[in-house]
């Protein structure tokens, strides 16, 4: 069982969560502009020198961008995450990010690529075509993850996503019903994501039976008033997390 944890931006961090035992350490770029940062670079490289797996979210998708980014950064990863269904015209963004994946394939194998399917939350009712999605992609990624996208009482999806354009860190759970779906019709392997914390990931992992789990949010430290913060863990709910995961293995 995979265990991944973003969001790791500094080698302090990122040995840590080695030392825990995490497999996937995931670090984001949020900005096209100021894509070259040090301290991310450092933490990969300290992922590399370890045996864990170094993962990175780009937040843009412009290919000579991202090329450059995963030049720079040598993941073992990358992760994208647009939020796909939340696109004016989805058949036409779901063909550019596709050919990204390909030209991402073609010009740097040694790179896996994971693509976020995104899902509506637990209890809702919504439209998002998840199986659909997933068969579009499943040809050029290596792992899909499941994730959270906001949808409204009436089923159509919310525009405060954390993030404009790009699905996750919202913190609740998606449907895990839609999640076990994807993971029975997918032929590479699922990690469930969206809401997962040290107290439901048992439950998630015996209901969607997926080959990892990810955890950011509920996994993250919190502040005076009690939210996550984003780009700091909280080592205990980490150490929490792995040890639920591990008894969950054995049944």
């Amino acid at each position: 069982m995979i265990i991944q944890i973003y969001e790791i931006q500094t080698p302090a961090e990122a040995v840590v969560m080695i030392e825990l035992g995490v497999d996937h350490i995931g670090s984001v770029i949020v900005s096209e502009v100021e894509w070259k940062i040090p301290a991310v670079k450092e933490t990969l490289a300290a992922v590399r020198s370890a045996s864990a797996k170094s993962s990175l979210i780009p937040l843009f998708n412009t290919l000579d961008s991202v090329l450059r980014t995963l030049d720079y950064y040598q993941p073992d990863i990358v992760h994208f995450c647009e939020a796909l269904t939340d696109h004016p015209d989805v058949r036409s963004y779901c063909r550019h990010l596709i050919a990204l994946q390909q030209d991402v394939k073609k010009r740097l194998p040694q790179i896996k690529i994971m693509r976020s399917i995104p899902i509506g939350q637990s209890g809702k009712d919504n439209s998002i075509p998840t199986l659909e999605l997933s068969k579009k992609f499943e040809p050029y990624s290596d792992f899909f993850l499941t994730d959270t996208m906001l949808v409204n009482q009436s089923g159509i999806i919310d525009d405060s996503q954390p993030v404009q354009g790009f699905v996750g860190i919202t913190g609740l759970t998606c449907d895990w019903n839609a999640a076990a779906s994807l993971v029975a019709s997918s032929r590479i392997p699922v990690i469930l994501a969206g809401g997962v914390s040290p107290a439901n990931v048992s439950d998630g992992i015996k209901r969607v039976r997926p080959a990892g789990v990810d955890s950011c949010t509920l996994t993250n430290a919190l502040d005076k008033n009690g939210h996550p913060i984003r780009f700091k863990k909280d080592p205990l709910k980490v150490r929490q997390l792995i040890e639920a995961v591990r008894e969950a293995e054995k049944v």
